[in-house]
């Protein structure tokens, strides 16, 4: 007889990455290799944290992000997109999305492990859903911004804004990244 979770296990990791930035977000990469070698967890999604401008629409879709970056970002980076997104017609938001991670895991109990782990690392919001197929935990952090930057093809923040907020969100990004490395650390 099979394992079903591992057969499930082997089945996820073989597929090909469909992530926006095509690969491995390097900062969690690690922290996902440590879960993936355990007999009892394997991931199913993760990301670091990222700054992102896109177009603000209500429902997801494809080429909605006009940028993304999983580093921090300069001011000169940040005025030079914007200059290149106020041509198009369309409203543009910046956003910073925290680090998140889903992890399947093998048993309940198993998911629980990882609720204390993920607390003592701490993450915030985390929680266990629970499906046929069996538990996934998820964890996310909390360090989030968003705001409307461009309409009618105008920018609408001044560079003083600009620069306070791209410092705040540097920091949301290293607060995010300090959690992966405690987490990686309960491994």
């Amino acid at each position: 007889m099979t394992d079903s979770f591992l057969q499930r296990k082997q089945d996820v990791l073989s597929k090909i990455d469909k992530s926006s930035i095509g690969k491995w977000d390097e900062k969690i990469k690690k922290l996902c290799d440590k879960i993936n070698s355990t007999e009892n967890y394997y991931t199913t999604s993760s990301c670091s944290g990222r700054i992102l401008l896109m177009i603000e629409q209500d429902k997801k879709g494809r080429d909605l992000f006009l940028f993304v970056s999983h580093n921090k970002i300069s001011f000169g980076q940040l005025k030079k997109e914007l200059a290149k997104l106020v041509k198009k017609n369309k409203n543009i938001k910046f956003k910073i999305e925290p680090c998140i991670i889903h992890i399947a895991c093998r048993t309940l109990e198993d998911a629980e492990k990882l609720f204390e782990k993920g607390k003592i690392a701490g993450w915030k919001r985390l929680g266990i859903i629970g499906t046929s197929h069996g538990f996934t935990f998820e964890l996310n952090s909390t360090e989030k911004l968003e705001f409307p930057a461009i309409q009618n093809k105008k920018i609408l923040v001044d560079d003083n804004f600009l620069k306070i907020i791209l410092k705040d969100t540097n920091k949301k990004l290293e607060k995010s990244w300090m959690k992966i490395k405690k987490l990686e650390k309960e491994f």
